[in-house]
């Protein structure tokens, strides 16, 4: 008991030591007050060479003590080979590391089981640890929680750990290391820090009262003009942060290309020509997709997503469409809103200039938002281009453009990429997936030798960036602005950054975030 309340302690005064990694008095409470000791396989499930199990707790030495009695404990951080014994029954021959709290991932008393990976053999030490007294198996991400409860990490360190484990491309992999290595946190320390020194001018203000003339009041305009000057420079960092989110987040994510149009103008067949199998069902029915349908891919080296969609039809009839089919058109228009790149298709051998007007006035929308999220790219392909001359191609744009400028959207369809494509031929697709290459490139990844790791990569961090741009656009707004108003900003905007980094009460974020972790990790 007196260990247990020793290890709360230690994890208390080391969250509190760091405001940038503080946790809610209630995250502490729910991990620490049973005092409890955690195990799981925090190796992947399957045959392997080595399977490795995890134990983290007060009583982890204990339970090593159980698992291979008569023998000593090893030395902390020394590899020793032990047999793991369940009563009299050999369970296997397994290296075995202590590490002392609070040195070790969790900042508790942790010990490593490196045993040989068959299942029998990991089912009879997990079950031998079960039967041991105050172990319990751990819940999903516990593990991490725990490091993140103790200090270890900070909360985008353990976002970008959840990504390392998720990763499957090398852009993913090097942005996540840098996540987990600190560097978005000290990115947001450094952010807080000058808000900080913002608020101290602020109180300042508040200070000299507004009955002030003379000096004094020079002095205060002074101070004002410093701080709106400080104010306006770290805004502007802050907009470069979110002009690059686009950038981490397709990175983590994916890269979002969304194929949409008119019924039966070959979007299904141009998705099979890029994944070269049938990914997707192609009928001469109209209607055929109705559901979002997706495929990943590489573009550029970085991750991607192609989304074939319900094809879209004008609003008017929809009374004359079966309910699957609206729902398909809804699903398509909604998949749009969230792409990067929105590839517009036609087809070239169907001169039905009404059916590309309605199917452009249903996707229209998304170049219309006002919720402050980028606009996707649009790129315009005729597909059957086998089929027709040069003329004919450039008649097919030629009235999507006519039905974007009723839309009052010209500019839009004008400064898009048009591609000829044939979802039949044998490469008839090579010339969109180039396009879509160089734009992907060019959009999302980092030009620089020196890779810079960027410092929004989920959609949390990017709403809390802009609330406190919001802030600070209040202050500039109005020179006149009270002086504890000013304050008042300046404390909003340091939460919201403080929310980034886990600074502030984030426990809905993290029972999401840890329930997306395995059960070892």
């Amino acid at each position: 008991m007196r260990a247990a309340l020793a290890a709360m302690l230690a994890v208390l005064g080391a969250a509190l030591r760091s405001p940038l990694r503080r946790t809610s008095h209630r995250t502490l409470t729910s991990l620490r007050a049973a005092g409890d000791t955690i195990y799981a396989l925090s190796s992947g499930r399957g045959v392997a060479g080595v399977a490795v199990v995890r134990v983290s707790g007060p009583s982890a030495s204990d339970a090593l003590a159980a698992l291979t009695p008569g023998k000593p404990l090893p030395a902390h951080r020394v590899a020793s080979l032990r047999t793991l014994r369940d009563a009299s029954d050999v369970l296997d021959e397994a290296l075995v590391l202590r590490f002392e709290a609070p040195r070790s991932f969790t900042g508790e008393d942790v010990v490593e089981l490196h045993c040989h990976g068959g299942e029998a053999t990991v089912d009879g030490v997990l079950e031998a640890l079960d039967n041991i007294p105050k172990l319990r198996a751990a819940d999903r991400g516990e593990f991490t929680r725990r490091a993140f409860a103790a200090g270890k990490l900070g909360l985008t360190e353990v976002e970008g750990l959840a990504d390392l484990l998720a990763a499957k491309t090398a852009p993913q992999r090097r942005q996540a290391l840098a996540q987990m290595g600190g560097s978005m946190e000290r990115t947001y320390a450094r952010w807080r820090g000058e808000l900080a020194s913002l608020r101290a001018s602020a109180e300042v203000l508040v200070d000299f009262g507004d009955d002030v003339e003379g000096d004094v009041a020079d002095q205060s305009d002074d101070i004002r003009a410093a701080l709106d000057a400080s104010v306006r420079s770290l805004k502007t960092e802050l907009d470069a942060a979110l002009t690059d989110a686009p950038r981490g987040e397709a990175t983590r994510d994916g890269v979002r290309v969304v194929l949409a149009g008119a019924p039966n103008a070959g979007k299904s067949s141009l998705l099979n020509a890029v994944a070269a199998r049938d990914a997707a069902i192609v009928s001469q029915a109209a209607g055929t997709t109705r559901d979002v349908l997706e495929i990943g891919l590489s573009l550029g080296g970085l991750p991607a997503r192609l989304f074939d969609t319900a094809g879209l039809r004008v609003d008017g009839e929809e009374d004359s469409l079966d309910a699957v089919e609206v729902e398909g058109m809804r699903r398509a228009a909604r998949a749009a809103e969230a792409a990067h790149v929105v590839v517009f298709v036609l087809d070239a051998a169907d001169d039905d200039a009404s059916a590309v007007a309605d199917a452009f006035r249903a996707i229209a929308p998304v170049w219309r938002r006002d919720d402050g999220a980028p606009a996707p790219e649009l790129v315009v392909v005729t597909n059957k281009a086998d089929l027709v001359d040069g003329a004919t191609h450039a008649a097919r744009v030629a009235a999507l453009r006519a039905a974007a400028e009723a839309e009052g959207l010209g500019a839009v369809v004008a400064a898009a990429a048009t591609v000829r494509a044939s979802a039949t031929a044998a490469d008839g697709a090579a010339a969109l997936v180039d396009d879509l290459e160089r734009r992907v490139v060019a959009a999302f990844r980092s030009s620089r030798d020196d890779y810079e790791a960027p410092a929004i990569t989920r959609a949390r961090h990017r709403t809390h960036v802009a609330s406190c741009v919001a802030c600070l656009d209040a202050v500039l707004s109005d020179p006149d602005l009270m002086p504890e108003l000013v304050a008042e900003e300046l404390r909003a905007a340091t939460s919201d950054l403080g929310a980034v980094v886990g600074a502030v009460d984030t426990e809905q974020v993290l029972d999401v975030l840890f329930n997306d972790f395995c059960i070892g990790k």
